[in-house]
């Protein structure tokens, strides 16, 4: 379990740089460089509009790599998905700006988010199944809460080197090229990240499958379809919550309130950091009080400190921004880290990998893709600080409580075991074990196998 969490978590956190790396350079440079003919709030807005065709992509590529993982396995996803995502991410570095090649420069940008987001989409499954199918029921939602860590960790890669090239060059000098180094240092990522994933086991619970469905994302909408939607609705305000704080404040503090770069980065990456120290924690509560229950209390948080935080923002004084930002993403990670363990638990192990990766990347297109956009339009037409902003995080924050309120818990059983080593399916029951002449949960009904010939059906499997 050490060597699958750890090889997760690199992998992840090195996906999540390429990602967060180009919102970034949207909040930063981006719109001056290849939008030159906008205003600045609208150049912004365009960039921002780039930034959201790669959430566009990623249910897209759910559906593709998903389809790998339910059919050939978890395996291969991580590789694929790794190699298309750091291509397109150093690709962006060598593309040439708006003055040089003209309106095909925004093209190129627009294809390349694209591909990164498709690669992402497929991301997220393959490493959370691959942890959280090997894990045991009890301590699975701390296992698979490890490549929940490669979000922060990503995005403090990714912002630490843009904030070393802000302070090293001089604003010509990053706007001319120091952008594009980050994107550049991508591909050494992506060659250690498929250097750590070569040797990882498949998944126990795809070997069990003898009959793979023949088209995974079909038996999801035919059979699935309710929580795959009350996913993507509860998820997205944890989306919304992360990129107002990491990509749209970026933007807001450095243009509406002239607040320097470094300082608005530094007090990011210090609650980024924060946040992410926390997720072990927070996983931990979700193996011993359940999933839904901190999804909850997260919503709840949030719906809370929406107005606060923007106000806070609002001072442009670094250790309140900080005190903002923080207690956003803390809220945040209370729900985001169980979500690894939590989403599995929802699917059968047939569709698992397409029904989990397609409801967290509908709930990214949901809020991450329309935050830094909405909040950005929200705040040109508000007054000194920008409750428009604060009042749309909440109304997203009750959509999720109510969404999550309608889904299941998952928490295996307290105090039941599996002989077989097969993990707990939705809705256990926190009862004692029944007897059972095979691979059955707690409860008597077929458990975390494929459905077929010879499956349970009745009280006694």
């Amino acid at each position: 379990m050490p060597r699958l969490a750890a090889a997760s978590l690199a992998g992840t956190a090195i996906e999540f740089y390429d990602f967060f790396v180009y919102g970034t350079a949207a909040a930063l440079v981006l719109g001056p460089l290849f939008f030159p003919t906008f205003s600045p709030a609208a150049g912004t807005l365009a960039a921002f509009g780039t930034f959201a065709v790669g959430f566009a992509a990623r249910p897209l590529g759910s559906v593709l790599f998903g389809h790998i993982g339910d059919r050939h396995g978890r395996r291969p996803v991580l590789v694929a998905s790794l190699l298309l995502t750091g291509a397109a991410t150093v690709a962006v570095g060598f593309v040439p700006t708006y003055s040089a090649i003209g309106v095909a420069a925004p093209l190129l940008l627009l294809l390349l988010r694209f591909l990164q987001g498709l690669g992402l989409g497929g991301e997220w499954g393959g490493a959370v199944l691959l942890t959280a199918e090997h894990a045991p029921p009890g301590r699975r939602a701390l296992w698979a809460g490890f490549p929940q860590m490669g979000p922060p960790l990503g995005f403090l890669l990714a912002n630490g080197s843009v904030l070393v090239l802000s302070a090293a060059l001089s604003p010509a000098q990053f706007a001319e090229w120091g952008w594009r180094v980050p994107f550049w240092a991508a591909g050494v990522l992506a060659a250690a990240g498929l250097w750590l994933r070569s040797s990882l086991p498949e998944s126990p619970r795809f070997l069990e499958i003898d009959v793979p469905p023949r088209v995974p994302f079909v038996d999801v909408v035919r059979r699935h379809r309710r929580p795959v939607l009350l996913t993507a609705g509860a998820l997205a305000v944890g989306y919304a919550v992360f990129y107002t704080v990491t990509t749209w404040s970026l933007a807001y503090a450095t243009e509406r309130l002239g607040v320097d770069r470094t300082v608005v980065l530094g007090c990011i990456m210090a609650a980024v950091a924060v946040t992410g120290a926390c997720t072990p924690v927070m996983a931990l509560l979700g193996d011993r009080h359940g999933r839904r229950t901190l999804c909850l209390a997260g919503c709840a948080a949030t719906a809370l400190w929406m107005f606060p935080m923007v106000a806070l923002l609002a001072t442009g004084t670094p250790p309140l921004m900080f005190l903002g930002f923080l207690g956003a993403l803390l809220a945040f990670i209370t729900m985001f880290a169980v979500i690894a363990a939590y989403l599995p638990e929802l699917f059968e192990p047939q569709v698992r990998c397409t029904g989990a990766a397609v409801g967290y990347n509908l709930g990214g297109v949901l809020g991450g893709a329309v935050t830094p956009i909405v909040a950005t339009a929200l705040a040109d037409r508000g007054g000194h600080v920008p409750w428009g902003v604060a009042a749309y995080l909440t109304v997203l924050a009750l959509l999720g409580l109510g969404c999550f309120a309608l889904l299941p818990e998952t928490r295996p059983a307290a105090g039941a075991a599996d002989a077989a080593g097969v993990p707990d399916t939705p809705d256990a029951p926190e009862a004692p074990e029944v007897p059972t002449a095979g691979p059955c949960r707690a409860d008597g009904r077929a458990g975390d196998r494929p459905d077929g010939p010879g499956a349970a059906t009745g009280p006694t499997g």
